[in-house]
């Protein structure tokens, strides 16, 4: 978001993917600590695996630059 001029302010959507659903509430508290003024549409959603098992979560942000 940075190399766009982007801000958290500019967020109006964001979509979490989980490997692991069941730890949603942390993710959830981790969204909530960084949008917790914005208070974007948010979808949380359980994914089979990411390309890297290490991985837990991913994001994805869409945000609009006035």
């Amino acid at each position: 978001m940075r190399e766009t001029g982007a801000s958290p302010e500019d967020v109006i959507r964001t979509r979490i993917m989980l490997s692991d659903v069941t730890r949603w509430k942390e993710a959830a508290r981790a969204h909530g600590e960084r949008y917790a003024s914005v208070r974007p549409v948010t979808t949380f959603v359980e994914v089979s695996r990411f390309i890297d098992p290490a991985w837990l979560v991913e994001v994805e942000v869409d945000a609009v630059i006035a």
